[in-house]
């Protein structure tokens, strides 16, 4: 490449390190990033809802629902919503397209029994990221124990930013918000 720009290759002294950077620390960064482990993130919150297991289980597996509780259905007043697929259940596909905020993505139905939910979670803007969620329902005394979980590899883009903003930070008030919403609307239908 230095050749097409016309500067002609670049001299090498074996005695220096070597750097491919023009920028001072732009090779530190670079093995920053590249000496982190590959890591996950798993992130939960629970409640238990006044509500039976089928009741909570309906508000889960039928994306035409999430309107009423998810935390992120405020983000854009003109979001975009396109569903496929069954209305409910195994293949039930929600996608969406909104401001910057709210972003674009898609969600699908990949498991549904009467005590688990499982979604696929694509995000395409304004990050790209590719997680699994998980809502496990437990009978209990007078209701349902609702776990909701998320969990998805780190790139190196999110393993560096984590040192700043934890995923626990950025996801874990939503994920409060959407159960005590989920909670809300299954109790008083």
């Amino acid at each position: 490449m230095s050749e097409r720009l016309g500067i002609g290759p670049i001299p090498v002294n074996p005695d220096q390190p070597r750097r491919t950077s023009c920028r001072p620390g732009a090779d530190r960064l670079r093995g920053t990033i590249t000496a982190m482990p590959d890591k996950s993130f798993r992130i939960s919150r629970e409640t238990t809802i006044a509500a039976p297991p089928p009741r909570v289980h309906a508000l889960l597996d039928d994306f035409h629902e999430w309107q009423a509780w998810s935390p992120w259905e405020g983000l854009d007043p003109a979001l975009e919503r396109t569903y496929t697929g069954p209305a409910a259940g195994v293949g039930a596909v929600y996608a969406w397209r909104g401001n910057r905020r709210a972003g674009q993505g898609r969600m699908e139905v990949i498991e549904s029994e009467p005590q688990h939910v499982g979604v696929d979670l694509l995000f395409s803007a304004p990050m790209k990221a590719h997680n699994r969620v998980d809502f496990t329902l437990t009978p209990v005394d007078g209701g349902t124990h609702v776990v909701w979980s998320m969990t998805g590899p780190q790139n190196a883009v999110m393993r560096l930013m984590s040192k700043v903003w934890s995923m626990e930070k950025l996801v874990g008030p939503d994920l409060e918000k959407g159960l005590a919403q989920l909670k809300h609307t299954a109790e008083h239908p």
